[in-house]
């Protein structure tokens, strides 16, 4: 790795994104991108008795496709950099405990995602083999933490923030035929 300017850093052997996968909910299915996502789902609940256990098993389950999908051994995987917007991480955390990877939380609101390549391609390119970065995030439970919950009944205007109801994962790898991770800048704080 070598640093130019004053925050981007350059890899010398640019890390693979071996893979990739996603889940999302009702909402994002009727998109023009639906045809792209590994999984859409009939309902926010998918089975389970809250929004934040379906969070978590979204999460679980882009994890266990895009591992699926890589044909990398779970065991295999040095570390995962994960994410979601409820306190302390919790859908990701609970999500992926079964793993027995070692977890590392990531809290950056919509960067998440961006912020575990970023740390996990830096991991690659200094002592990691393999590396599992993943994010979710759930419409009616992040509403409930940040805006308005939904059993209050409050209107929206059709031009407030919607958050996705979705799960994205990749793996990242020493060596392979890319996609690669070449470069990286992170913000700075003003």
């Amino acid at each position: 790795m070598e640093k130019l300017g004053k925050q981007t850093i350059k890899f010398n052997t640019p890390p693979t994104i071996v893979e990739c996968g996603s889940i999302v909910g009702p909402k994002e299915a009727q998109g023009p991108l639906a045809k792209y996502f590994d999984q859409t789902l009939d309902d926010e609940f998918w089975g389970e008795k809250t929004w934040e256990k379906a969070e978590s098993k979204i999460i679980k389950e882009t994890v266990n496709t895009v591992i699926s999908k890589s044909g990398v051994s779970a065991t295999d995987i040095d570390c995962m950099f994960a994410g979601d917007l409820l306190n302390q991480c919790i859908s990701s955390s609970f999500g992926l405990r079964e793993l027995s990877i070692p977890f590392f939380g990531v809290f950056g609101a919509c960067s998440t995602f961006a912020e575990s390549l970023c740390l996990g391609a830096i991991s690659v390119e200094s002592w990691a083999n393999y590396v599992l970065c993943a994010t979710s995030s759930h419409f009616c439970s992040a509403e409930k933490q940040f805006r308005f919950p939904l059993e209050l009944g409050n209107q929206r205007p059709p031009t407030s923030q919607w958050t996705v109801t979705g799960a994205g994962a990749a793996i990242l790898a020493k060596s392979g035929e890319g996609p690669f991770i070449t470069h990286i800048t992170p913000r700075k704080n003003c």
